[in-house]
This record gives structure tokens, sequence and C-alpha cells, in this order.
């Protein structure tokens, strides 16, 4: 009896895998092997990159409340930990939103900290 082996669903998986080379370079878009390597590592970066988008936003978000609250007067870690002590319940991203593009409403929450 011949061997038997499942194409329909092998060209399927390997279709599939291919879609997700789309727009790669060289025998990276069209080469199965390669094609597959290029993908799956591109995911292994994908993964740990989202973990690090995460560290660096909060590094920015940072940088923008020390220098918000440097221009009034104030050091980060005094503030930060002043405001956690009063229970200002903001995070660090609307914090740094607030900095950057509305420094009045930002002044006036440092204003409440002191």
């Amino acid at each position: 009896m011949p061997r038997s082996v499942n194409v329909v669903a092998s060209r399927r998986r390997r279709k599939k895998m291919m879609k997700h080379a789309k727009g790669y370079f060289g025998r990276r878009k069209n080469v199965w092997t390669v094609a597959k390597n290029a993908v799956e590592k591109g995911w292994g970066y994908a993964y740990r990159d989202r973990k690090t988008k995460k560290r660096n936003f909060r590094g920015l978000w940072i940088q923008r409340i020390n220098a918000g609250a440097r221009i009034n007067g104030m050091s980060y870690s005094k503030f930060m930990g002043e405001a956690n002590a009063k229970g200002i319940e903001l995070n660090r991203k609307v914090l740094a939103d607030l900095a950057m593009n509305h420094p009045e409403t930002f002044a006036q929450v440092v204003k409440a900290v002191k």
C-alpha cells in the first residue's frame, strides 16, 4: 500500500506561514524553509519587544514627569513620594501627558502635592 500523506493539510499550513512572510526581502518571502525560519524569528522578536516597549514607555514617562516637576521646583522622587503620601491616584502615563501637553494643570498638581 502506498504511503499516505495529507497534502491538503500540509499545503494549508505552509500557505499560512508564507502569508506571514509576505513583504520580506529575497528568499525569505518565497522559499519555504528560509521563510519559516524568518517568520518564527520575527515572532520571537515581537514577543520580546512587546515587553521591552512597556519598559521604554515607563522610562519616557518618568523623564517627562521629572522635567515637569523640576520646572515647578521639585525632583521626580520627591514629587512621586509626596503624591503617594497625599493619595493622588494619577498614574505615570497620565502625569507625563499632563506635564507634556498641559503644563498649567501639571503645575496645579505639583502645588497640591507641595
